[in-house]
């Protein structure tokens, strides 16, 4: 629970407002609320007023009062960009509450998620943003706990949760996946940490993933050769071996091209990952391609991998391979 408010004064309008509010008087509180938000806003007291409005938003939730708690929670996000407020994990931590009380589909939930994350990226020094890591956490562990298994990936891609990602696409693939599916799940998660240059996380999750998965039975090497090319991957990014970067891109097409949904990911993974992390320039023909590569990797991986994808042909354990583990040693 938020701090007490100061003043006697305003202790006294806050218990008014929720009488008014136990007793069903919603329409005449939810007016007070807007009245005191001008009114604080003016005065700039934001601490008081974000205060306020949050425990206003709870408690019309708290009752029901969708539209009501909503409408709150949007003027809390207006305050916080009025006041030019720190993001803080107090208010990361406000505003992913005030999401999981929002109703699933409800369009005021979207328009507050948009603002939320605005708000939250806006001292972030990244070139490319897309709201605060943990905002995004906390998204994705309430999309999760409602089964929207999509969005919620897309969430904890964008997080540092990798443990928590990797849990969330072992059921998603338990109950949505075919089985022939079970490593393209993680290809796409791992290949989009990567393109975020988002390694340590991507690692996280992969490891989490083939450990934890019951389908993927046995260590490395395993029988699935996109499980493989990740490890390798991995290892490589790591330790900066270009050398054994060029190798896997080359060894590895057949796994990156065996079904036709995902015919790019060979260009696509070793063009921007080759650029993200070995600095590989590519031709000057190609500038126009790869100008816009990582972005268009993240949108190819994200557009192609939905519940209506046909299941894949399944993979057997691999007959040979140049690339060896002592290798990248």
């Amino acid at each position: 629970m938020a701090k007490k408010l100061r003043g006697q004064g305003t202790e006294r309008v806050m218990k008014k407002l929720q009488t008014n509010i136990e007793i069903g008087q919603y329409y005449e509180a939810h007016q007070m609320y807007r009245t005191l938000y001008f009114r604080y806003l003016s005065q700039k007291k934001y601490e008081e007023l974000i205060n306020m409005l949050y425990e206003g938003s709870v408690l019309f939730f708290t009752h029901n009062q969708h539209n009501s708690g909503s409408d709150l929670a949007v003027l809390l996000i207006n305050v916080l960009n009025e006041s030019d407020a720190d993001v803080t994990e107090e208010y990361i931590d406000k505003l992913g509450n005030l999401f999981s009380m929002m109703l699933p589909d409800s369009p005021e939930r979207t328009n507050f998620l948009t603002t939320a994350l605005k708000w939250s990226s806006k001292f972030m020094s990244d070139c490319i943003s897309f709201g605060h890591p943990r905002l995004h956490q906390s998204v994705a562990l309430t999309l999760w706990k409602e089964k929207n298994y999509q969005q919620s990936r897309y969430h904890f891609i964008h997080s540092t949760d990798g443990q928590g990602c990797a849990t969330m696409l072992i059921e998603y693939h338990s109950m949505k996946g075919y089985a022939s599916e079970v490593d393209l799940f993680i290809a796409q998660t791992v290949l989009q940490y990567l393109c975020l240059k988002n390694k340590s996380t991507a690692s996280t999750a992969f490891h989490t993933y083939t450990e934890k998965h019951p389908a993927v039975s046995s260590g490395f090497p395993y029988l699935l050769p996109l499980l493989n090319f990740l490890q390798f991957l991995l290892q490589a990014i790591e330790r900066q071996k270009l050398a054994y970067f060029r190798v896997l891109c080359e060894q590895y097409q057949p796994s990156l091209k065996r079904d036709p949904a995902y015919s790019e990911w060979d260009l696509l993974v070793c063009g921007a990952i080759g650029q993200l992390f070995f600095g590989i320039t590519p031709p000057p023909k190609q500038q126009g391609l790869f100008g816009n590569l990582l972005q268009s990797l993240y949108e190819s991986l994200d557009d192609t991998f939905n519940e209506e994808t046909e299941p894949v042909a399944g993979s057997s354990k691999e007959k040979s391979t140049k690339v060896q583990q002592e290798d990248l040693d």
